[in-house]
């Protein structure tokens, strides 16, 4: 997927003028987040309170020792029957991949949902050698028909409204269009029933890999997952290094979490666990299972002030919170994970300089930080990566020019107060008798949408002294 974080203020201002997007998106609103909030009531709130920091202590125990835990899955996948192959990045992950393709003759892979090979444009270089890529998960299903990258890590088409599938399913599937969603979905699997049969390569990600056991534990709510990873002769699990946990008991607590985090679901329609190929006597399984562990620049986390982030689970429980993704959704972004994780990932995988304004895309409000299911502080990080290009001289001269005046002024209490009480006089004569700031001075960006209240013409340290002197 090529990379277009560059550009997010103008992809973003685009969303923002899109009517139809923006309709979608207000459909989408809040509905994860008022689930999670009704999972969280059910399940208790002090008890998933401490769930959360169980499963942050459990990724935490992981991270700290990741080298170990990776290799102890290696070596228990590989006692087991799997092969497991490593990648320094997505390059390198796509090579692993054809080079399986071709040691098995292989010519159409379906494929469950999986970021990782989003990450590493994998589709295209299946297709460009000849093996068919068909994504079985309705929403990346619907999106491959499209053209279009998903737009949110759990729901990958909510920016898509149905009479948009209606028009994709008619043009794709020569049918005539349909706008009952009980039928649209009964067609897309009629479509999707005869890959399933033919295909001879099942591609997914893998939610948690677990050293104990080397196996790879995926989560669906479709059952697509399953068929791909039983049906075809052989199954490639590509995930990243950091989703390694140590057991199966940790793997327990994390999905406890993690579904009631991402849609509010006690539990997930489908849960599995992937423990090598078919062995004699097994009903079904493939016969050949490879794991593809991809690094593509997450050891640059490993030690950094950013480690916290290599914690995330992928459960989308941050954008789903985040006003800034609802306002502008996923593919603003530019890349494979929008919202909040994605505004520190992105800058770190592909470089600060290739994502100058993700690390802004943010309010900080700390909605996130309170939704991540494992406690990952957000707002901190984003502050981290801001400190960051302002070192390194990232953002435009203006804005460090006016931070380094602010600066200045902030470290010397009388000077400050003296600019502070001119400012608040300045601006409410700006505000009129209406009170009301139509055009802000040097930053018209924050009156564009609205007017921006003017201050009584006091600062607080003022009408705090005020209020102090009349008390006494």
């Amino acid at each position: 997927m090529q990379v277009q974080s560059l550009h997010f203020k103008r992809r973003a201002s685009q969303a923002l003028a899109d009517a139809r997007l923006q309709a979608n998106l207000r459909r989408f609103g809040s509905g994860f987040a008022e689930k999670r909030a009704a999972a969280r009531a059910a399940y208790g709130v002090e008890a998933f309170e401490r769930l959360r920091a169980a499963s942050a202590a459990i990724r935490d125990r992981a991270l700290e020792n990741l080298d170990a835990w990776l290799l102890h899955f290696e070596a228990e996948a590989t006692r087991r029957g799997s092969v497991v192959l490593w990648a320094g990045d997505v390059a390198e992950a796509r090579a692993r991949v054809l080079e399986i393709c071709a040691r098995h003759g292989l010519k159409k892979a379906i494929k469950s949902k999986s970021m990782l090979s989003e990450e590493a444009g994998l589709n295209e270089a299946l297709a460009a050698a000849g093996v068919q890529p068909v994504e079985t998960d309705l929403g990346e299903y619907i999106l491959q028909l499209a053209g279009e990258p998903p737009s949110h890590i759990i729901a990958p088409a909510i920016h898509k409204d149905q009479a948009q599938v209606a028009e994709l399913f008619e043009r794709h599937h020569r049918r005539p269009a349909s706008g009952d969603i009980e039928r649209m979905t009964r067609e897309a699997r009629e479509v999707l029933r005869p890959h399933f049969l033919s295909a001879d390569l099942g591609i997914s990600g893998g939610n948690f890999l677990v050293a104990e056991t080397g196996s790879v534990a995926i989560v669906t709510n479709e059952g697509n997952g399953r068929m791909t990873t039983t049906l075809p002769r052989v199954h490639v699990a590509i995930t990243g290094i950091e989703k390694v946990v140590p057991t199966l008991e940790d793997l327990s607590t994390l999905n406890r979490v993690l579904p009631r985090s991402a849609t509010g679901q006690e539990i997930e329609n489908y849960f599995s666990i992937l423990t090598g190929p078919r062995r004699e006597g097994d009903p079904e399984g493939p016969e050949h299972m490879y794991v593809v562990l991809v690094d593509n620049g997450r050891t640059r986390f490993v030690g950094s002030e950013l480690r916290e982030m290599l914690r995330c689970i992928r459960c989308g429980a941050c954008m789903n919170h985040c006003p800034v993704f609802q306002a502008v959704g996923g593919h603003a972004y530019g890349w494979v994970y929008p919202g909040p994780m994605g505004s520190v990932l992105t800058p770190v995988l592909n470089g600060l300089e290739s994502a100058p304004d993700l690390p802004q895309a943010a309010t900080l409000c700390g909605a996130c930080e309170v939704a991540c299911p494992v406690m990952i502080p957000l707002p901190s990080l984003l502050r981290t990566l801001r400190e960051q290009q302002m070192e390194r001289g990232l953002r435009p001269w203006a804005e460090r020019a006016a931070l380094a005046a602010w600066a200045f002024a902030a470290t010397r209490p009388r000077l400050y107060g003296l600019l502070t009480a001119l400012a608040a006089r300045a601006l409410r004569l700006l505000g009129g008798p209406r009170g009301r700031i139509r055009r802000l001075p040097f930053d018209p960006g924050w009156t564009q949408g609205r007017d921006f209240p003017a201050p009584e013409g006091r600062t607080f340290r003022e009408l705090h002294g005020a209020g102090r002197r009349s008390r006494a």
